[in-house]
């Protein structure tokens, strides 16, 4: 017997914001499923684990959906309202996100949608004009989106007129502050969730001149996100492409990425990265990588050292100093 009185989708990202929202509503009687959106800009490994604990500590179950693919086709480099600071079209991706929640709403019997929205907390998509934007791109038409952290500073929803929601137990933050959230945190008990700001690459501006100036030679496929995320990121003299490891978890992230457009370079018989070249690399730049990853070895610059580059084996000696392989980086 089924002892909920409604069932609710959550836009689950996993942070502060997202946890309360959720558990606003679990508390109220609501079964409320936590869906993650995978875009593909998320973090740098797989934190399915963790974001099912904080669905839990919410009083969720999680579901993640994979929308990599078509959040590449669909929404990235087209969006209708822009983006942001960086190369991130929030207020699409938003709607993007409720459009697809909304068509999950049959697959799990469920009656409404909320997020972890604040008014006015994020300039570009949390602002009164933009949340109605967001409406307009989900393609929802009754008013079944439901934002729990400030929906007593917003006009009442069906949730809430028809009962299934009390409104007096809902929150009224706007701004950017995080008082509240903290406080609420603190008296939940949770010690685990994600700072504020967190989460996506795409607002990140190092991450954002590293995808342009990517797309200035070659198409974005979703097995590039990886190789984007890892690594010191080089371009070499005849155009290609080189990313070298900087630590032992960006070394497995780029020797565990299955892509056809990189051949992988290691140094034989000394310590040092992963590292990632183009697969259509000049040999000058061939030659060129193998004096870089060398550069970022435990090596002598006089000394002449095999690198493996895809199937060859190189001959080299690393640059001087570490400076003269800044003129590379990206």
């Amino acid at each position: 017997m089924n002892l909920y009185k409604k069932k609710a989708l959550a836009l689950f990202s996993g942070g502060l914001d997202s946890m309360i929202a959720t558990k606003l509503l679990s508390d109220q009687n609501i079964e409320v499923i936590a869906l993650h959106m995978d875009i593909g800009f998320g973090s740098k490994t797989d934190i399915t684990q963790t974001l099912r604990n904080r669905a839990a500590l919410a009083g969720a179950r999680l579901e993640v959906i994979d929308v990599k693919e078509e959040y590449l086709n669909e929404v990235l480099f087209n969006p209708k309202y822009g983006y942001g600071k960086n190369f991130n079209p929030c207020i699409d991706c938003h709607g993007y996100m409720f459009k697809i929640a909304a068509s999950f709403l049959d697959k799990f019997d469920a009656d409404f949608i909320i997020s972890g929205e604040v008014l006015g907390q994020r300039p570009m998509s949390q602002r009164s004009d933009a949340m109605r934007s967001v409406v307009k791109l989900s393609k929802i038409e009754e008013d079944i989106i439901l934002r729990p952290m400030s929906a007593k500073q917003m006009p009442l929803t069906k949730p809430e007129r028809e009962g299934w929601v009390d409104r007096d137990k809902l929150l009224g933050i706007t701004g950017r502050g995080r008082d509240t959230q903290l406080r609420l945190a603190q008296e939940f008990g949770w010690d685990d969730f994600q700072s504020p700001g967190g989460g996506c690459l795409l607002t990140d501006p190092r991450f954002s001149e590293k995808l342009k100036e990517f797309l200035q030679y070659e198409k974005l496929n979703v097995t590039d996100i990886g190789i984007l995320k890892a690594g010191r990121h080089l371009r070499l003299s005849d155009g290609a492409k080189l990313v070298i490891g900087r630590d032992k978890e960006e070394n497995d992230l780029l020797e565990n990425n299955q892509n056809e457009k990189f051949i992988s370079l290691k140094a034989y018989d000394i310590s040092g990265p992963y590292a990632l070249l183009s697969s259509n690399a000049s040999e000058e730049d061939k030659n060129l990588a193998a004096k870089l990853i060398l550069t970022f070895c435990k090596t002598k610059p006089q000394e002449v050292y095999t690198v493996r580059v895809g199937e060859q084996k190189i001959q080299a000696s690393p640059l001087k100093t570490r400076q003269e392989a800044h003129r590379y980086l990206i």
